[in-house]
């Protein structure tokens, strides 16, 4: 059982109790293997007084003592018959000795023989790996041997097993009759000499492959040290005999000894110099007659830049004298596709043949003629590309380094920023006059309108169409050309609208400026050529024109055309919402000559104040307030604008001067009605004072009701001319409302003229 604590005082409710030890002293860590007295001390000093932790140690060194003795009294008899029985312990421990010892010795004497047993099998094994290398060595260089002397014997059979023709040889057999039984027996000889050569010639560089192989894995040796000379000696030897043989081949279109010369150059890995060979023996010549470009020939010709025909005849020389060595080279499970003479023989002869004779070809300086040289060179490389026999052929091709260089002479970034500054440039002239400017034919030999009217949109269309025509556009720049149609719509977009804000806000002492003085200036008519043009334009955007440019992006991706035709549509509607502000201006200017005509209602206050005058028939000015209308409408301008176009602008022309009627009428009749009230109090003031009466004052009509009839009188008429023109009087809620300020009472409720 757990030993009661006893209890605690009464002034220890809340602490320890009092025998038990302080949280900070541990005795478990006296127990620890890493314990150290000096740490311990150090640790507990910065926060237990040394008397305070002497006298826990003292407690515990206390506790510790009574523990043991409770042990030992717990097994006194134990403890006490623990002596008897260690009686002759040491001779015990002695006889257990011996056996042990001899035990160890024999343990020690045989791990010392495994050891030199193990000691003599590494040594041995060492010794027989040794001694393999040295076997793989020493047959290595005697193969090496073998190998080289086989080659020297090889080519040194070469001469006398399969000599060249001489020149002399073959200038005897063309001097000899063609159809003699002798010249065909000599050409035989030839094409077997050449074919037996090449053989033999591929049987060496088998050979010489071999000994690459030998020597890649014995560098460093003496004796291959020894044998350089002769090896580079062979080498060169080879290289020589392979190279005459292979050109005589391709001089007398020896396919077999071509295969084999080519497999020749395929198994010493030396493809650069057989498509070298082929390109100084068979290209250069070909090329170097249609591009001279020696200095003797470059000096004496005068050649145009022009590359269309010099590329129709190089493709006709490679369809006719280059065809058959990329055929050869193409064989199907042969090993030759390694040799690349599209690349590294035609291309890299025809492009040094440009860059030495046709220099000027490259230039973008002359667009029109630069543009023509690069599609004319993509049509070539595309014909180059036909040959290739796979789609990794093709891949393989465009990553060669001559193929890399040959593109990178055509700048096309500088050929479209010449574009861009002459397109560019023509639209900003054009925008940039003082005054609008029309065509000199509106109409074509049929009477018929033409498509455009305004100078500024025909120089729009036209560089909107060049920017995507054939004598212009690179295919590969189509994102920066779209661009730069986009920024052409935007610019004339830009200018229209700034020419109507300056309108808008003309004032006689503004500064004006050359994008927007146009718009000051023009008539009214003119606006009717800016809506005609901006409707076609719209149209052809999203008609003609949308057609065309995805017409010839039809190679790119469904999201990329979709782009594209939203980019396109989105610029034709900032430019359809131009419209409503050119209807705007046209209105607005119709509207204040109106209103010029209008502002004579205001003498109608002096013509019946202070008379008997009753008013009889309409003002003369009622029938000049559509008279501005009616000849904008009667004008010839007008059948450039579509049948809702005009409607609209009857319509809110019609709206605008009813409304600035009905302001100036009601002004006129408000203050009538305030002036008339005043001296109506001022009279029957004055009347009260002279005792008069009012009854004769109150039978007369008022001046205020006279105007009010003359008023009514000139909206009937108006109406009538509202009518003329197609227009509904009672349709517009300014007319109804002059209406019912001016009527009289019992015609309030229906308007009737």
């Amino acid at each position: 059982m757990a030993e009661l604590l006893p209890p605690r005082s009464a002034t220890d409710l809340f602490g320890d109790p009092i025998e038990s030890q302080p949280l900070w002293f541990k005795a478990a860590s006296f127990l620890r293997p890493d314990f150290e007295p000096e740490s311990y001390i150090a640790d507990l000093r910065s926060f237990v007084p040394l008397e305070s932790l002497a006298a826990e140690l003292r407690a515990h060194l206390a506790a510790l003592k009574a523990e043991l003795v409770d042990l030992i009294n717990r097994d006194y008899a134990d403890f006490v018959s623990l002596s008897t029985r260690l009686v002759d312990v040491d001779s015990a421990v002695a006889r257990m000795r011996a056996p042990l010892a001899e035990f160890r010795d024999k343990v020690a004497a045989f791990h010392a023989v495994v050891d030199s047993s193990l000691a003599n099998l590494c040594s041995g094994l060492r010794q027989r790996a040794e001694a393999s290398a040295a076997r793989e060595i020493l047959e290595l260089l005697l193969d090496t041997f073998h190998v080289v002397s086989k080659v020297e014997k090889l080519i040194k059979e070469l001469p006398t097993t399969a000599s060249d023709l001489s020149t002399a040889d073959m200038a005897s057999i063309d001097s000899s009759a063609p159809n003699s039984e002798n010249a065909l027996q000599h050409i035989e000889s030839g094409a077997n000499l050449r074919e037996t050569q090449s053989i033999l010639l591929e049987r060496i560089a088998s050979e010489m492959n071999r000994l690459k192989f030998y020597i890649a894995n014995a560098k460093n040796l003496p004796f291959i040290e020894n044998m350089e000379k002769r090896i580079q000696n062979a080498t060169l030897l080879l290289d020589d005999s392979l190279g005459h043989c292979f050109v005589d081949s391709l001089e007398h279109r020896d396919a077999n000894a071509i295969y084999n010369c080519l497999r020749a150059y395929a198994a010493i890995d030396d493809t650069s110099a057989a498509e070298n060979h082929f390109r100084t023996t068979i290209v250069s010549p070909l090329v170097q007659k249609i591009i001279p470009y020696s200095h003797l020939q470059v000096a004496g010709g005068g050649s145009s830049d022009g590359l269309q025909e010099d590329y129709q005849q190089i493709m006709q020389c490679i369809e006719k004298d280059c065809k058959f060595i990329l055929e050869i080279s193409s064989t199907a499970n042969s090993g030759l596709h390694v040799f690349d003479f599209l690349a590294n023989s035609i291309l890299k002869e025809v492009l040094f043949a440009l860059q030495k004779g046709k220099p000027g070809a490259f230039s973008p300086g002359r667009p029109t003629e630069f543009l023509r040289n690069y599609k004319s060179s993509l049509g070539f490389l595309t014909f180059l590309e036909g040959y290739c026999p796979s789609r990794s052929a093709v891949s393989r091709f465009r990553s060669e380094a001559v193929y890399v260089d040959f593109m990178k002479q055509w700048n096309v970034g500088v050929y479209f920023s010449l574009r861009f500054q002459e397109i560019a440039g023509a639209l900003d002239s054009a925008l940039m006059v003082t005054a609008i400017t029309t065509t000199e034919n509106l109409h074509d030999s049929h009477g018929k309108h033409q498509k455009l009217t305004l100078k500024q949109s025909i120089t729009l269309m036209e560089s909107l169409r060049s920017c995507w025509s054939d004598d212009v556009l690179v295919l590969s720049y189509s994102d920066k050309f779209l661009r730069l149609s986009l920024q052409l719509l935007s610019r004339y977009s830009s200018w229209l609208s700034s020419g109507l804000a300056a309108r808008k806000a003309r004032s006689a002492n503004s500064n004006s400026t050359p994008n927007t003085e146009w718009a000051k200036s023009a008539h009214i008519e003119d606006f009717i050529y800016v809506i005609h043009d901006v409707n076609f334009l719209v149209c052809e955007l999203s008609g003609d024109y949308l057609r065309h440019v995805l017409q010839l992006l039809k190679s790119c991706s469904a999201e990329v055309l979709d782009l594209v035709k939203q980019s396109v549509l989105e610029a034709g509607k900032s430019l359809e919402d131009l419209l409503p502000p050119v209807m705007d201006t046209m209105i607005e200017a119709i509207v204040e000559k109106s209103v010029e005509d209008l502002r004579q209602l205001k003498g109608i206050t002096a013509t019946y104040r202070m008379t008997n005058k009753l008013p009889v028939r309409h003002s003369p000015y009622v029938s000049a307030i559509l008279r501005p209308l009616k000849a904008f409408l009667d004008g010839e301008r007008v059948s450039y604008l579509t049948v809702d176009a005009r409607n609209e602008l009857l319509h809110g022309a019609t709206e605008r001067i009813t409304n600035r009627y009905y302001e100036l009428a009601s002004d006129l009749v408000s203050v009538a009605r305030k002036t008339e009230s005043s001296l109506l109090r001022l009279r029957q003031g004055a009347q009260r004072r002279v005792g008069a009466s009012s009854d004769a004052l109150d039978n007369n009509i008022s001046d205020t009701e006279k105007i009010c009839m003359q008023l009514f009188l000139d909206i009937q008429e108006y109406g009538r001319n509202l009518a003329a023109i197609g227009i509904k009087a009672v349709d517009i809620p300014a007319y109804r409302s002059l209406w019912q300020c001016v009527a009289p009472e019992d015609k309030q409720t229906q308007i009737v003229f």
